[in-house]
């Protein structure tokens, strides 16, 4: 396996190979990037220990050329570390670095770097140099990476067609000369031919996988959604029930939340809690014996197709168009001509068309003096001269603000002063933009903060009309100006650790009962950071993330094969969605679904009744809405045929897909 990235995420996703799958990586990263620490995961502290004291040698060493654990040519510098990982330091991911890392010898290759050109660029050159790896791309806009994979899919089809059909044509050559068994360069290219590759193309976005967790994080009760090419599965947490209540388990239970889960002093759950901690994939048995503790059920799948334009009545756009005030000081003159024409009707027993025409004349100053007239009909034409003269700064006042809210149309909003329960929202870049976007989904009162004017999330905040602050938080009166002191929540979610905390830590001191959620890179940092904000606030709920820990457990799995189709995290850990064929599976193929079902590993969720010719194959879009079949008796018997979709956690699905117990040469 090779991974190339230049964050965090390269460095997760190379440990989440080699911990949970057991894959020999090769790490391809910045010169700048080789002191960052890489997470520990799957391994004793006492191996972790020995490697980070052995990689500081050979850094050591390296510096002095006469280490044997390090080694630059053309370029790229060689880092061998102990365990199953090799690190190459390379400034630009160029052809000769890809050939270096052993992109043409691999099984697949991840490019997690966080420009998507930089992704795409080595992704058309891989897939140049080897037509048959399994390609996984990090990209930020969606339409572009579903051109892409259609792109480099079809690339690979082509070359492995040409592929076919000179190994067929060599077959062919060397059948003449060559005798029985005997092997050779045909021989050789012809079981290549015969055996499968999955040359798949994965497109996948951090934001997307990690904003429904972040959003969910500072929201409670929201749910969690799997979507993808029109299968959606929602996921939702639901509190612990009442005394003589019973749960609703929904479609099925998929996690127990960990004991402390609703505690604001409580610690978020993690694979190290124990049994404490949130538990996958229960059986009924534990979640019939778990008292006090929430859940977190499959509530409904659906088909899911484009999204509906959200069109604007008559009412909506006038409201948009003019502020509340006007608007009621129009409804205020309307009930003011209504009642001079009923009291025209009454005083002059005139018909009630008649009373309202003479009411208008009088309004607008254009109807002649009731000279001689009763002096009813004079007070009401007085009364009716006062409502016009009312009505001129009125109208006026609307005409200025119609032209200040089409002048205006592209500003953004201000937060309106009453505004409160809301969530602030600190930083719009790729996360930023993705939670805004998910928020707004629910429903949910956002106000931005954003110094950057530029940033990537302002024009969708102005497209959905949220409020925006624009100024460096960091600066006094930045966070007031957001009515952080009637906030919900705060999403701390920039890219600068220091950043976040230092607006966590004032909001705290402008109310200390806020819930916080902050984004942190390093493992370390925030861990001391959550355990302190916890102790000096024991009453407020403070959550820390990290994206990449969120988003790495969907990249590996897409780098293990194309059957993923998306992640859901349970507090610190991550359940997977996959869609895997029955065949080639003892733990699945003959047995039934009752029996197939493994606590805490893996759980079958439905059955993909489409011919396999109409399937996609090792697509995550085969699993399409109209062809699942949900809620499966236990005693339906797997065939090998069947494709089914399962949530599975990390670890039992390395144990499905068969890579742990495979020993590589060497080994």
């Amino acid at each position: 396996m090779v991974v190339a990235g230049d964050d965090a995420l390269a460095h997760r996703l190379a440990a989440e190979l080699r911990g949970v799958y057991g894959e020999q990586v090769t790490l391809v990263v910045p010169p700048a990037q080789r002191s960052v620490r890489p997470p520990i995961v799957g391994r004793t502290r006492a191996t972790a220990l020995f490697d980070r004291v052995s990689a500081a040698v050979n850094r050591a060493s390296g510096n002095g050329g006469g280490g044997g654990g390090s080694g630059e040519s053309g370029g790229v510098r060689t880092v061998e570390t102990p365990g199953s990982e090799r690190v190459l330091e390379a400034v630009d991911l160029t052809d000769d670095v890809l050939a270096h890392a052993g992109v043409e010898r691999a099984a697949a290759l991840a490019l997690v770097y966080d420009d998507d050109e930089t992704n795409i660029r080595a992704a058309l050159t891989a897939r140049r140099l080897n037509p048959r790896i399994r390609l996984v791309l990090r990209l930020y806009n969606r339409r572009l990476g579903q051109h892409i994979e259609a792109l480099l899919d079809q690339a690979s089809a082509l070359a492995t067609a040409a592929a076919a059909a000179a190994a067929d044509s060599t077959l062919d050559g060397g059948a003449s000369n060559t005798a029985g068994g005997a092997s050779g360069p045909g021989a050789s290219r012809a079981s290549g031919r015969v055996e499968a590759f999955d040359a798949s193309t994965t497109v996948l976005s951090d934001a997307d996988t990690a904003a429904p967790a972040l959003a969910a994080t500072a929201v409670a009760g929201t749910s969690k959604v799997v979507q993808t090419d029109g299968l959606m599965l929602r996921a939702v947490e639901r509190p612990p029930p009442g005394p003589g209540e019973v749960a609703d388990p929904g479609l099925c239970t998929l996690a127990l939340l960990s004991a402390t889960t609703n505690d604001p002093a409580g610690a978020d759950g993690s694979e190290g809690s124990g049994a404490q901690g949130p538990q996958l994939l229960p059986d009924e048995r534990a979640v019939a014996a778990a008292t006090g503790r929430g859940t977190v059920v499959l509530e409904n799948v659906s088909y899911s197709g484009p999204e509906l334009s959200s069109g604007r009545g008559v009412v909506p756009w006038f409201g948009s168009l003019l502020s509340r005030r006007l608007r009621w000081s129009f409804a205020g003159l309307v009930a003011c001509v209504v009642g001079l024409a009923v009291a025209s009707v009454l005083v002059t027993g005139e018909p009630a068309l008649q009373a309202t025409y003479l009411t208008l004349l009088d309004l607008f100053a254009i109807n002649d003096p009731a000279i001689g007239k009763p002096l009813g009909r004079q007070i009401l034409q007085l009364c009716s001269g006062m409502v016009g003269l009312l009505l001129l700064p009125v109208l006026l006042a609307a005409v200025l603000e119609a032209l200040g809210t089409f002048r205006s149309g592209s500003a953004l909003r201000k937060p309106p002063r009453g505004l409160s329960g809301h969530v602030v929202l600190l930083g719009v870049g790729k996360i930023g933009t993705r939670v805004l976007a998910r928020l707004r989904e629910l429903r949910i009162p956002v106000v931005c903060v954003e110094a950057d004017p530029e940033a990537r999330g302002l024009a969708l905040a102005r497209r959905l009309r949220v409020p925006v602050v624009l100024g460096d938080v960091t600066q006094e009166g930045v966070l007031e100006a957001a009515k952080i002191n009637r906030a919900h929540a705060l999403l701390a979610l920039t890219s600068a650790d220091t950043t976040n905390l230092e607006a966590v830590l004032y909001a705290r001191t402008v109310r200390p009962d806020l819930r916080v959620v902050l984004r942190l890179y390093d493992d370390d940092f925030a861990t001391a950071v959550y355990r302190t904000l916890r102790s000096a606030h024991p009453d407020a709920l403070t959550r820390s993330r990290s994206v990449s820990h969120l988003a790495a457990p969907a990249f590996a799995g897409a780098m293990m094969g194309r059957q993923i189709l998306g992640a859901i995290p349970v507090e610190r850990r991550v359940l997977l969605f996959a869609a895997v064929d029955v065949g080639g599976h003892p733990q699945l193929e003959g047995r039934t679904v009752g029996e197939a079902f493994r606590a805490g590993a893996w759980r079958v969720l439905a059955l993909d009744t489409a011919a396999p010719g109409e399937r996609r194959a090792a697509s995550a879009s085969a699993a399409r809405g109209p062809g699942l079949v949900w809620d499966l008796p236990p005693t339906y018997v797997l065939r090998s045929e069947d494709r089914v979709v399962l949530a599975a956690t990390r670890r039992g699905l390395a144990e499905l897909l068969g890579r742990r117990p495979r020993q590589r040469a060497g080994a």
